[in-house]
């Protein structure tokens, strides 16, 4: 299946171009000025500034490289998907509209990523280390500050704040964002789009489409309350 070169418009979060494949850093002066940078900082300044998003290799590159002990004996989720209760799907939606609101990204892509990540069981652990709900990674925990990655609003609000920095690397585009969350933006930019990690291509495909479902029952929402007698 190909996909195409969807987009969405999206407004940045911070007035700054950064290169895709960089790490950037915030610093917030005695004046409460916030500073970034995709610089790193010198040494002896380093305790003053924060990594705001870490570049680090990706879900893709972790698993194919089986770097971590579970990875190598299997690919199979540590702590899969046990949650079969129909609600789940509309237990966190105060949560995913806060985050959806906060950082400009639609509530329907979201919901996809939740639901490839961990079919939303906040419990999920993946070979790899990746936790809960949007599947946040062990070095993503350090460079998102969470202190709680098990915890459902903590979990969405980082993963969310990550999908709106990767769509602000790629100028908001859908494809490329989706594939930077799972093979980092460095690979993305390294291959200019969608790396040839058939995990990763996998991957957008499934989001794609669980995002295009969302959207088209949103809209059929949508349609019948402007239908209805007022």
């Amino acid at each position: 299946m190909k996909i195409g070169p969807l987009r969405f418009a999206l407004p940045l979060l911070c007035a700054i171009a950064l290169p895709a494949a960089a790490d950037v850093y915030s610093y917030e002066d005695k004046d409460g000025v916030i500073h970034f940078t995709n610089v790193a900082p010198p040494s002896g300044k380093a305790s003053h500034w924060r990594v705001l998003y870490k570049a680090g290799p990706g879900k893709a590159m972790v698993v194919a490289g089986s770097s971590t002990a579970g990875c190598k004996e299997s690919r199979a989720d540590v702590v899969p998907a046990r949650d079969r209760d129909p609600g789940r799907y509309a237990r966190y939606d105060s949560i995913i509209a806060e985050a959806a609101q906060l950082y400009a990204i639609p509530e329907t892509l979201v919901r996809a990523v939740i639901k490839v990540e961990s079919d939303y069981d906040p419990n999920v652990v993946s070979c790899a280390g990746a936790k809960g709900l949007m599947q946040v990674m062990p070095y993503e925990e350090t460079s998102q500050r969470i202190d709680h990655v098990f915890d459902p609003r903590e979990n969405i609000l980082a993963g969310t704040r990550m999908l709106r920095l990767n769509a602000n690397r790629f100028q908001g585009d859908l494809i490329r964002t989706i594939a930077a969350y799972h093979a980092g933006a460095g690979a993305v930019a390294k291959y200019g789009g969608i790396p040839p990690y058939q995990t990763t291509q996998d991957y957008v495909r499934m989001v794609v489409r669980a995002y295009n479902r969302y959207r088209e029952r949103a809209s059929a929402r949508t349609g019948a309350v402007s239908r209805a007698p007022g």
